[in-house]
Order: structure tokens, then sequence, then C-alpha cells
């Protein structure tokens, strides 16, 4: 098939744009002809939360990537649209994931989709924003009305679709694993990549941090004096995208500052491997959330996790098999912590996610999309 993918990617940097380049990558090993373009302006800076948005990787060499979408730019999307559209792909895939998007990516759609031949496919990560914005609803509508069928990675975000249209074709297919990040390394070794003492247990919060993800929960919780006499330390691994200072004062107000590793700067694809496999488990307290791909890297490299009863993220990480589903909330993150260090069940839900990760293969979101695609034409 021919297949153009319109989305984040090289040179920007961040979980979308891994995403988009490893679906491509699955794609070609399905024998299709796919080209990706990504973004010549993302978002404006006075928009961006973090220090930069691009990569400091070289260009992939296996992928066909054309930097030429301007996000705010009208005239280009009727360019880009009626160059897409002449093109002719079966399917065009969109990544859709903030309300931001929605004037552009809705409009190239539209464009695109007048060849009454190539079929637009959403592969949705977020509907509902996180942090809301008066304008969404009708951004959202603009750009659901112009999709053809939607692939929704959680159970949430498959509802959601029905608040503004229950009329679309629609599939739930999960979030595969992020098995680009290279293989796994012994405990012992990544501790010593990190500069870190080996006579310490690791829980691992990694990823742009913002208020929704819940490290104020995760940093009281740590706070328990249950937790203080396992010989723990909390490593902090990803960017602040709002005030450091909310934070500091949980850490200080508990005497945290020996035991809270701050590594608070964007963390590069081939040092992923080394936060992960020095952790012995995941910490992905969010106070809300469709799904996330911090779960699928922690599969990838077989960690038992602990996420909240939010989103998506329980129908991805069975109770007590590969890790903890609790509330929200200081007391029960610090009660599943407590119990996965005292009762040493490290070993146990290893054995678990090797079980549960080959549900998460890229082929099943190929075929997702290749059958969505079929129900449409």
């Amino acid at each position: 098939m021919k297949v153009t993918i319109l989305s984040t990617a090289f040179p920007y940097r961040g979980g979308i744009a891994v995403f988009t380049e490893r679906l491509a990558r699955a794609f070609l090993n399905d024998n299709d002809d796919v080209n990706i373009r990504t973004f010549s302006l993302q978002y404006p800076n006075f928009l961006f939360p973090g220090k930069s948005q691009y990569s400091t990787a070289d260009k992939p060499d296996d992928l066909q990537i054309s930097q030429e979408v301007n996000s705010i730019n009208p005239f280009n999307w009727i360019k880009i649209g009626r160059k897409i559209k002449k093109q002719k792909p079966e399917i065009l895939i969109l990544k859709y994931w903030i309300p931001f998007m929605a004037p552009c990516l809705g409009t190239i759609a539209r464009i695109v989709r007048s060849n009454k031949h190539t079929k637009v496919i959403c592969v949705i990560d977020n509907l509902i924003p996180h942090e809301k914005r008066i304008g969404d609803q009708l951004l959202n509508s603009y750009f659901v009305k112009s999709v053809d069928g939607f692939v929704a990675m959680s159970e949430s975000v498959f509802n959601d679709l029905d608040k503004f249209d229950k009329t679309k074709k629609k599939i739930l297919g999960v979030h595969p694993l992020y098995d680009n990040f290279g293989t796994a390394i012994s405990k012992s070794k990544a501790i010593n990549c990190l500069r870190l003492d080996n006579n310490y247990k690791y829980m691992l919060f990694f990823g742009i941090i913002r208020k929704y993800k819940g490290l104020d929960i995760l940093l009281e919780a740590f706070a328990d004096k249950r937790l203080q006499h396992q010989n723990l330390k909390l490593i902090v691994a990803g960017e602040f995208y709002e005030d450091y200072k909310p934070y500091e004062d949980i850490i200080k107000k508990h005497n945290l500052q020996d035991l809270v590793i701050l590594h608070t700067h964007f963390i590069p694809d081939d040092k992923v491997v080394n936060y992960f496999c020095a952790s012995d488990i995941i910490v992905q307290p969010y106070k809300n959330a469709t799904q996330s791909g911090v779960t699928q890297i922690a599969y990838h490299f077989e960690k038992p996790m602990l996420v909240t009863n939010v989103g998506g993220l329980k129908e991805i990480v069975p109770h007590n098999k590969v890790g903890y589903v609790c509330e929200p909330n200081t007391k029960a993150v610090s009660d599943c912590l407590f119990d996965f260090f005292s009762n040493e069940k490290e070993k146990e839900f290893i054995n678990g996610v090797k079980a549960e990760k080959s549900k998460y293969s890229w082929d099943k979101m190929i075929t997702n999309i290749k059958s969505l695609h079929i129900d449409l034409s």
C-alpha cells in the first residue's frame, strides 16, 4: 500500500515523534510504501513550554521524512493538502494529541479526502485535553468531522469520540511496545552508567513533568516512613514543563534531598535504557490520563509498574500481575510501593510482564489500520 503519515517526526523529539517513526518502520516491514510529512513549524516558541523542540540525534536514514507542514499557516495547509491529494496514497494517517493541531490537520484532511481515493485514518492519543482550554470542544469537533476513521489507543478515548460523532468508524488498538530504545542491560551496569550507588533500590518517574502526571503525589508517598527503611531512592528523569518550586518544596519539607535524584532534562533516546534498566519499578502516579508511552517502554524492558486508576492505564497493567493499579492519592501509592519492596515482588511481576507483553506488537497496529481501511473502502 501507499501510505502517508502526517505527524511529528525528526527533527522533532518526544514520544509522538518516536511513535511516528516506529509506525513507519512497521509499515516498511509489511512491504508498504510509506513516507512521513512532518512540521516545518510545529509550535511557535512562545507556546512551547520546554527548552527545545528539536532532537540532537542523527536523521534516520531508513525513512522518507519531509519537513514541510506549518501548523499555523492556512496557505501552507492548502498547499500540503493539494499535494497529498494529487499523490493519492491509499491511506493518510494523522496523529492527534492536542486541539491546537485541529485547524491544520483538519483542513489538510478535508482537502485530501476530496480525491475520493485516500482514506484518512487518525491514530488518536488524546481527545479531551489533560489541561482544558476555551475552544477545545469546537476545535475537536472540526477535526473529528474531517477524518474517515479512528484507531483509539485506549478505551477512554474510544468512548470520548462519541461525544463528537457517533457515526465515525473506530476501533480500539492498544499502544504497541516502544522497542526502539535498544536491548536491555543488567541492572548493575545501568546503575553504573548513571553513576549511582549499587547499594540502593530505585524507583523511576519518567517523562515530561506536568501537574496531571502526579509527581507531587509520588514525592509525598515517598515520605512515608515505611519506605524510608527500604533502602530506596527515586529517580526523576524528564524535563519540567512547569514551575519546579512546588516539587522542591515537597522535597525539602520531607528532607528527601539525598533520596531524590533529579535528572530533569530531556532524556535522549540512547540513554533511556539506562534509566529503565537501573530501576526496580516504574511509577506513573497520574491524576488523569488516556494512555502512556512510558508504560510501553516499561513492557519492552520488562519492568514492573505502578499506575493509577485513571483513563486507559489500568487497561494495560493487570493489577497484581505486572504491577499495581491504585487510586491517585498518596496513601494508595505508598501502600503499593511498600508492598512491592517489603514483599520482594519484583521477580513475580517481571514474569507477569513477560507473559503480558506479547499483546502489544506493532504487527497488530498495522493489522488494525489496514482492517479499518478495508471497512472504509
